[in-house]
């Protein structure tokens, strides 16, 4: 026999959570369903994980940060605490160990869910699986030899979980510059294979850059405001909440003795080939610098406040090198982004477009009415999936579920 659940929340991490709760407040009965335990994708990151954003932008509903460092960054284990502790003052049930395997719709209406223990028949879905949920690996990395080990960012522990030798790190955003980092540290030999990011300094003037795009239009950022659609996929500006918070970037790396190249072009002959490219990743960075400080001196212009010291970058001033034999590396650790994964499981046509992001209205299927999403990128704003933003995608979800179900408080 099926189990029925009128209002089914699929994850329990600050998506499905911010959802959870905002359905509590309008009295929406409902079952979380965790393939794990709650925030348990954050214990997935590398050891030395940290928030880039400092701890003051968890600004979750019913759980803001309130320790007493708002101006550190919380590490994964914390991250992930905040969350299970949060779960825990919910009245709703979070069924921890409870994958989905799969969502179907059912003739009529509604949707069946197939889980471990058997099936669930649901009038109303929350999808709140992540903002990504699977590595990417550029075609290119398919050409590099069986030999050759080669780690998705999922499998990055810290460095003695690599094998000896040096690494070639395949990536720009902020986890391959913190991972590339890391590894030169710890006195490994490290190659970059670069590719296009922002980069900003973690401090302008007396204030940290997230204070400064907090008061600018960058979250509010929509999909239609971008240049492509493929813009979503853009890497997110090279920084680090380690240690404290710095600067990180391709000219930081290369002071501490990163090699770098440009994007990887594949292998062959034993040879890693990387592209005579690396001048234009960098200049598409500046470019991306001088768009974000662009925003501070808009809000010192608004604020009537002394713009802080942001100055050009100096030249790189070194040429990028283009190959490395294989025998000489010892692996590959490809930190290239993620891509949403809703087709492995959810059996709908039409619910995603090319680049498998949902297909939706205001965070509703087009395709399959009463199933909403939650946690997506750039679902309504930039900041739909982040830890000061989720929260108002799941108020607007949860108030249109409780509308429509006559719920509402």
């Amino acid at each position: 026999m099926a189990e029925e659940i009128d209002v089914v929340v699929i994850g329990a991490g600050q998506a499905g959570l911010a959802t959870s709760h905002e359905f509590e407040q309008r009295g929406v009965e409902h079952v979380v369903l965790e393939a794990d335990v709650p925030g348990s994708a954050w214990l997935r990151r590398w050891d030395s994980f940290t928030l880039v954003g400092q701890n003051h932008t968890v600004r979750l509903p019913g759980a803001p940060y309130a320790g007493d460092d708002p101006l550190g960054f919380m590490g994964r284990t914390e991250i992930a605490g905040h969350l299970d502790a949060w779960a825990g003052r919910l009245r709703a049930p979070v069924r921890s160990g409870c994958p989905v395997r799969r969502l179907e719709q059912r003739d009529g209406g509604g949707f069946t869910l197939e889980i471990d223990s058997g099936t669930v028949v649901s009038r109303v879905v929350v999808l709140s699986t992540g903002a990504y949920q699977r590595p990417h690996r550029p075609p290119a990395a398919a050409s590099l030899p069986a030999g050759l080990p080669v780690v998705d960012l999922t499998g990055y522990r810290n460095p003695g979980s690599l094998p000896d030798g040096p690494v070639l790190v395949v990536g720009s955003g902020q986890s391959a510059c913190q991972v590339a980092e890391e590894l030169v540290l710890a006195g490994r030999e490290v190659v970059m294979a670069c590719g296009r990011a922002p980069w900003f300094p973690r401090r302008a003037g007396d204030r940290d850059v997230f204070e400064w795009l907090l008061d600018s239009p960058f979250f509010d950022q929509r999909v239609e405001d971008l240049p492509t659609e493929a813009a979503r996929l853009g890497a997110n500006p090279q920084l680090s909440g380690a240690a404290g918070g710095h600067d990180l970037n391709y000219r930081t790396l290369a002071a501490l003795g990163v090699r770098l190249g440009g994007h990887l072009v594949g292998a062959d002959d034993g040879v890693v080939r990387l592209a005579p490219d690396l001048e234009a990743s960098v200049a598409a960075g500046d470019d991306g610098y001088r768009l974000l400080r662009g925003l501070v001196l808009g809000v010192c212009a608004r604020q009537g406040v002394e713009p802080p010291d942001l100055p050009d970058p100096a030249p790189l001033g070194r040429p990028g090198i283009e190959s490395v034999p294989v025998r000489e590396l010892g692996s590959v650790l490809v930190a290239a982004g993620f891509r949403p994964d809703y087709t492995s499981w959810v059996e709908i046509p039409g619910l995603v477009d090319g680049q498998g992001f949902p297909v939706h209205d205001d965070g509703e299927s087009v395709v399959a009415p009463d199933l909403h999403f939650v946690g997506v990128h750039y679902l309504r704003r930039r900041s739909s999936a982040l830890l000061f933003g989720v929260g108002a995608d799941a108020a607007v979800t949860a108030t249109r579920i409780a509308d429509r179900l006559g719920m509402r408080a």
